[in-house]
């Protein structure tokens, strides 16, 4: 393909569930769309295939017969960073809040979309260490320079814009991982703190306020984005 939608040529991935079935389709589905697969049946295997080879990714599912997947993404959370997708059939919206706030990159509910898997697992091995650590992204119009607190607009000569301090927390926490799901919970938390009442009221005012000064079209947006029950992401 030459559209650039493709994985990396040599992208590893572990799948971990626990129906064969499922996992026989998924292992010819993606070593056709060039992944190098690997798979695993439960939690300990899980854990066990990814520190003898560790992934570039991993599909989860959360009902595993050993233990919960939220305790294997806590086990990989412990030594490792690789983007952790869950695709499970528990739909209820503390489930899905338990698994970011966890660890989880991203969460697909089951019966699933082969094609929306294939997008969420691109778009999540496009992360990279700089691109999460870098001191300035690209918002709209704007370049934001996190290590100088500015914001300055590119090319067309409007003023700079001013961000408050909690603006600037708020992005941060964001920007940080472009494309990730960030539950609303672990943005409040780190926000205004761990004690803070856990009200996300403050944190929609501060999202539309960021969403106000940067995107093109705040009412519209298409930079700092919303999972309806469960948080915000990024996506440069």
């Amino acid at each position: 393909m030459g559209d650039g939608s493709g994985p990396r040529p040599g992208v590893r991935v572990l799948f971990v569930d626990d129906e064969p079935q499922l996992l026989r389709a998924m292992r010819i589905t993606l070593r056709a769309r060039g992944y190098e697969v690997r798979t695993a049946v439960d939690g300990g295997q899980a854990l066990s295939e990814a520190a003898g080879h560790p992934p570039d990714l991993v599909v989860l599912d959360l009902g595993l017969p050993d233990m919960d997947g939220i305790d294997v993404i806590r086990g990989l959370r412990g030594w490792t960073r690789v983007p952790i997708i869950v695709l499970s059939g528990r739909t209820s919206g503390s489930e899905k809040i338990a698994a970011l706030d966890a660890g989880a990159d991203d969460y697909v509910t089951k019966p699933f979309s082969v094609e929306e898997l294939l997008a969420r697992m691109r778009a999540v091995s496009r992360r990279s260490p700089a691109a999460e650590t870098g001191p300035a992204v690209d918002v709209g119009g704007y370049r934001v320079d996190f290590a100088a607190r500015s914001v300055t607009a590119r090319g067309d000569g409007r003023p700079p814009v001013h961000l408050t301090p909690t603006e600037w927390r708020l992005l941060d926490a964001l920007a940080r991982d472009p494309g990730k799901l960030v539950s609303s919970r672990a943005l409040v938390s780190e926000v205004w703190g761990p004690t803070y009442p856990d009200d996300t009221s403050s944190l929609r005012l501060y999202i539309n306020r960021l969403r106000r000064k940067l995107e093109p079209d705040p009412t519209r947006p298409c930079h700092l984005t919303t999972e309806p029950g469960m948080g915000y992401r990024f996506q440069p």
